[in-house]
């Protein structure tokens, strides 16, 4: 490879490397939050009892708010008491940010490790 190519590719594998380098910063500070997390999605929840009079039957749906998290494999829910649903969101949307941080990690971290492989490559001298 010319020195010129080689020098304008080592200058781009920097710069991203830099880039990679802030957007694993910014996830880590995500990752070292404090607070409790809840793991799972809140929702509001419109189902039908299936008692053949009640006003269910008529579409005046049965709603509550409720927390879906996966265990061992199977959906749970779990119905909120009402008072507490603001508290449980806000910790639930904590522990979304927190997973999409460490995805962010992950994605990051391979491709700093691909890019200093790279600059090692093109730094690398034959005697």
């Amino acid at each position: 490879m010319q020195k010129r190519g080689r020098d304008a590719e080592l200058s781009r594998l920097r710069l991203a490397l830099r880039r990679h380098l802030d957007e694993l910063k910014k996830a880590v500070k995500v990752v070292m939050a404090r607070g409790a997390l809840v793991k799972g999605n809140v929702y509001e929840l419109a189902r039908k009892c299936g008692k053949p009079n009640c006003a269910c039957q008529r579409g005046q749906l049965h709603r509550s708010m409720v927390l879906s998290s996966s265990e061992r494999g199977k959906t749970r829910l779990r119905v909120l008491p009402a008072g507490r649903v603001a508290e449980i969101r806000q910790k639930s949307e904590a522990y979304l940010r927190l997973r999409r941080a460490r995805a962010q990690v992950t994605k990051s971290g391979k491709e700093i490790v691909a890019g200093i492989d790279r600059i090692e490559q093109l730094r690398r001298e034959d005697i």
